[in-house]
């Protein structure tokens, strides 16, 4: 199972287990709580909440001390004085909340549906995104897909990794993807432009992990450490630019691991163009290449997916060309045409390991 499934489980418990999350408290203060500020006295009042949360709804407005809306902790309250709590969402519940958004659908049927998803959309919510996901877009053009957990989503892709995602719309539809995920039969090929010369095929077969040094990253690590994760790539061509090497290579994942394809590129010497995350060889911040346009992001487009549907049992495969912007990119660096490669194309690491 990809690693990335795990970043669901705490907004969505919150959620499940505050149905009643609107639901007005009322309150008489209590002996212990009389002769206190407001604030504390409501730490000590609803003890199940932090007191930064109960902050927060006392300055939105949702206290009420003897008839009167309070939103600063200074007040004093004594012993049967009246209390209305309104419990407000937090980010994290509000993350199931529908939002209008364009989604570019490339395929769709009852069971599932892809999608070309954008450089720069969030496909779930998490820290510091709980609103403007892909999955907020997803609730509000399916409705009835909030009955699919997590919203029908079964992998992801970086924010600024644009190309193919496939949704299930139904339980059963999901149950199955996630299987095929977890026994590798789903292709996930990317067309990636890294720094540096590749003439050639290869597979990284390096586990992943939380960096020791940077938690905010991932990192390559040896031995028992990391989770497995594997990488094919093949070359599709090299060239120099401004006298530096660059090439373009297809990676496909065998596995699912966060960051997967940057880390290892970039653990090879071949980090991505436009990386602002893992950089460089030493793990400095790459910048993208001089004077080329406005690219802001790693270039890395997933452009081909393929899977078994769910309910026919029938092999389905999609391709999406490359973005404006990553075409853009190539032409300002001297490659004015790529066509992407065959559906069918053989990537030697993958014939020499079935060998």
């Amino acid at each position: 199972m990809d690693e990335n499934e795990n970043d669901y489980n705490a907004w969505e418990d919150e959620w499940a287990g505050n149905p009643q999350i609107l639901t007005p408290v009322h309150l008489k203060v209590s002996v212990d709580a009389s002769g206190k500020r407001l604030d504390a006295a409501l730490a000590i009042l609803l003890p199940d909440y932090s007191r930064s949360r109960l902050q927060k709804w006392l300055s939105d407005g949702a206290v009420v001390l003897n008839g009167e809306v309070q939103t600063a902790g200074r007040v004093k309250v004594y012993e049967h004085d009246d209390l209305i709590v309104t419990p407000q969402p937090s980010d994290e519940m509000k993350a199931y909340t529908a939002e209008p958004m364009d989604l570019d659908i490339v395929y769709q049927d009852n069971d599932i549906l892809v999608i070309n998803k954008p450089a720069g959309l969030v496909v779930h919510p998490g820290s510091g995104n709980w609103s403007g996901t892909l999955l907020n877009g997803l609730l509000h053009a399916y409705p009835h897909i909030g009955q699919v957990p997590r919203a029908g989503i079964v992998h992801r892709l970086d924010k600024d990794t644009s190309g193919l995602m496939v949704v299930a719309k139904t339980v059963m539809a999901q149950t199955d993807l996630v299987r095929q995920l977890q026994a590798r039969t789903v292709k996930r090929r990317y067309i990636a432009l890294v720094q540096g010369e590749i003439d050639s095929d290869g597979v990284i077969d390096i586990g992943i992990g939380r960096s020791p040094q940077d938690r905010l990253k991932m990192a390559a690590l040896i031995g028992n450490s990391g989770k497995a994760a594997r990488t094919f790539y093949q070359s599709m061509g090299f060239w120099r630019f401004q006298d530096k090497p660059y090439s373009i290579v297809v990676c496909q994942l065998e596995s699912g691991r966060t960051h997967q394809i940057r880390v290892h590129m970039q653990h090879r010497g071949y980090p991505l163009v436009g990386d602002q995350l893992y950089g460089e060889k030493k793990g400095t911040r790459s910048s993208i290449v001089a004077g080329v346009s406005t690219f802001s992001r790693q270039a890395l487009h997933a452009y081909q997916l393929g899977l078994i549907h769910p309910r026919t049992g029938d092999f389905m495969s999609w391709q999406q060309d490359l973005p404006e912007d990553y075409v853009q990119l190539l032409a300002e660096m001297g490659v004015e045409d790529f066509p992407l490669p065959e559906s069918d194309m053989p990537m030697d690491a993958l014939e020499n390991l079935s060998e």
